[in-house]
């Protein structure tokens, strides 16, 4: 099955100029041919191709169908960016493709990147949403200072995970509370400074643990997004 993403769909009735190239030049469709439009809040469309263009297909919708996530509660992953971008993007890549409703940048103390580009990591969770089958694009924050997000998201059960063990912390697996709204913070390289992590326990945070071995950045964030998922399958 291959997802077309056009956010607009209904006001245009129009594939943008990327998808419609794929469309109509690499799968080489044709005036009455159907075709799968997202455009990517959860709404699923049967279109029908009414004119075959290269950079604008027309098209006409025929069906409508309701596609939510496939969980329900919310599920945030606040990391500080990596070093190197490419890490970051994969990283953006994969929480799409396993299934997270926001992501946020933090800017912490001992951060080694302090700009992202937003507009890049959106095209590379819209590719990941179209193909892991998603109708939903997770939202993309800016870069946020990490003592913004230790004030807030007080709905959810709050979790920061560091590699710090001279300061006690417990296991994700068991502290993780199955289909629960929840965030979960995850340091730069160099790990959350001692502050940071103070201020976050002072302010109600669970402080976890991933496991035994340590992690880079990318990979922890992916480990806990997957964890949440797991434990939620398991008590399904």
């Amino acid at each position: 099955m291959i997802q077309f993403f056009a956010p607009d769909i209904v006001k245009t009735l129009t594939l943008p100029e990327s998808d419609s190239g794929h469309c109509i030049r690499v799968l080489r469709m044709k005036e009455g041919d159907n075709i799968e439009v997202i455009d990517g809040t959860g709404l699923r469309y049967i279109c029908r191709i009414v004119s075959a263009h290269q950079k604008h297909t027309a098209v006409e919708i025929i069906e409508t169908i309701e596609s939510p996530l496939s969980w329900k509660q919310e599920i945030i992953v606040a990391v500080a960016p990596t070093k190197h971008i490419d890490r970051m993007e994969w990283m953006v890549e994969k929480l799409t493709e396993i299934g997270v409703n926001r992501i946020i940048p933090i800017l912490c103390s001992h951060s080694e990147r302090k700009e992202i580009k937003i507009e890049r990591l959106e095209k590379i969770a819209i590719a990941a949403m179209k193909q892991s089958l998603k109708s939903v694009l997770p939202e993309i924050s800016p870069m946020t200072p990490v003592m913004n997000v230790i004030n807030g998201f007080a709905d959810s059960d709050r979790f920061i995970a560091y590699c710090d063990r001279s300061i006690p912390r417990k296991s994700l697996v068991k502290e993780y509370r199955p289909n629960t709204s929840s965030i979960i913070m995850i340091g730069p390289e160099g790990d959350f400074a001692p502050n940071e992590i103070k201020t976050a326990l002072d302010a109600g945070w669970t402080p976890v643990s991933l496991g035994d071995n340590r992690l880079r950045t990318e990979t922890a964030a992916i480990t806990a997004c997957d964890t949440f998922h797991i434990i939620d399958q398991l008590n399904r």
